[in-house]
């Protein structure tokens, strides 16, 4: 169930991770202990650049959402192979400068970017920002203004496209906060909007439709409906627009019964959609960026955990504590999220008793997974929950003062640190 290309069960019945034992590693770098394999995350990377180049004649670029995953050494990776990157914040964009990463292939994205982040991105000269809003334009347009330059800009919309997925992760629908409704008429008065002002070069549109999508008739859909606005906007404005950035949202493997969707097939059904949609209106084909992040980083990730308590309630459940929890993994407090948990020095062993994980923070929602099959746990055993790479580092918080911890990537055996473990120092480091 949980073997692949990067995970293994090695000789001595351990789960091993880029050719790293997994216990090793937390002899060598302690618990809890987030691991990415490297090999895994260009592999990804290559996956989805090769598919323009296999459908879309080259025309488009994959630019990384690195809200799933940011860190001076994921931006070193995403600039070595090419691709752009997608931040949504002045941190993450920091990050990435300071990184290496060029200005050029960043995306800016936010529904509510200070002036502060505006003028830092400027400053920068980055390379596209994605508008939420007609105050956002303004606030662009003066601020390139004032530091005189052009921003290269993209108006983000909402398609109106029902994603099948978590209300809480739908971002393509009416009742959103992000973007410009296209049904309300608001998308077209923000290109209208935009075309007026001179510190702004309205290069494309935007859209995203949600998150931990397995379908791909909502993607094909979502581009047929952007390709219209794009003609609209010609016929009512004379503008033929550039680029059409088609976001992100590709499901991954968290479950036995998730079936996600091979990246090559989302870009050849979408590639296929678009020329015939073109040919259709009469609309020179778009440049086209797609912002693959949980797919790209989700399941080259794990964590590992040392389970503590163990606690038996007769005829209601099992309790596994382990030595991390929602600071490290909120996401099924949020969401309750799916994962596969295995017992990391067992995993050669079969998984016949059903347990509750429970993190160690006081709180009772605290918890990893309920009713989930595991190996005989036992104290002191490594407990690993799989497809952790996106939105757990970063997300991750503090809470119960708890420091967060390292992350270690591994690659051909080897493994590296490439985020520390926070200490207590660092907790008190900013009080007063």
């Amino acid at each position: 169930m949980y073997v692949s290309d990067h995970l293994q069960i090695n000789e001595q019945g351990h789960l091993s991770i880029g050719g790293c034992d997994t216990v090793q590693l937390t002899e060598q770098f302690g618990t809890p202990l987030y691991v990415m394999d490297e090999n895994q995350i260009r592999s990804n990377c290559r996956r989805y650049q090769s598919s323009f180049e296999k459908h879309y004649k080259g025309r488009g670029m994959t630019v990384y959402a690195s809200k799933a995953f940011n860190c001076k050494a994921i931006c070193r990776i995403i600039e070595e192979e090419g691709l752009g990157l997608d931040v949504a914040s002045g941190g993450e964009l920091y990050t990435a400068i300071q990184a290496g990463f060029p200005a050029e292939r960043i995306h800016f994205h936010g529904n509510n970017k200070t002036e502060q982040e505006i003028r830092l991105a400027l400053d920068y000269e980055i390379g596209h920002f994605i508008a939420d809003n007609l105050t956002e334009l303004q606030t662009i347009d003066r601020l390139a203004k004032e530091a005189g330059k052009v921003a290269h800009v993209s108006l983000r919309v909402k398609p109106g496209i029902d994603a099948h997925t978590h209300s809480f992760i739908q971002t393509g629908q009416i009742d959103s906060k992000f973007g410009f409704a296209l049904e309300t008429g608001e998308a077209m008065k923000a290109v209208k909007e935009a075309l007026k002002y001179a510190n702004i070069d309205l290069k494309g549109v935007h859209c995203h439709i949600g998150s931990q999508i397995f379908d791909s008739s909502p993607f094909v859909l979502a581009a047929e409906v952007m390709l219209q606005l794009i003609a609209d906007i010609k016929k009512e404005t004379g503008v033929e627009i550039q680029e059409l950035n088609l976001g992100g949202g590709f499901g991954i493997h968290y479950a036995e019964d998730d079936a996600p969707l091979p990246y090559d097939q989302y870009m050849e059904l979408v590639s296929t959609a678009v020329f015939r949609k073109c040919e259709e209106l009469g609309v020179k084909v778009p440049f086209i960026f797609i912002e693959p992040g949980r797919s790209m980083v989700g399941e080259t990730g794990i964590t590992l955990y040392h389970i503590g308590g163990i606690k038996h309630i007769p005829n209601i459940r099992t309790y596994v504590s382990v030595d991390g929890g929602m600071t490290d993994n909120p996401r099924y407090i949020l969401y309750q999220a799916k994962y596969t948990a295995l017992i990391a020095n067992k995993a050669n062993q079969p998984a016949e008793t059903k347990v509750t994980i429970a993190g160690k923070c006081c709180e009772s929602g605290d918890l990893i997974q309920e009713n989930t099959m595991i190996q005989e746990p036992q104290v002191g055993d490594i407990l690993a929950v799989l497809s952790t790479g996106a939105y757990n580092y970063s997300m991750a918080s503090n809470y119960n003062r708890n420091p967060r911890p390292a992350v270690v990537m591994v690659k051909d055996g080897n493994p590296r640190v490439v985020i520390r473990r926070e200490s207590y120092e660092d907790l008190i480091r900013n009080d007063l």
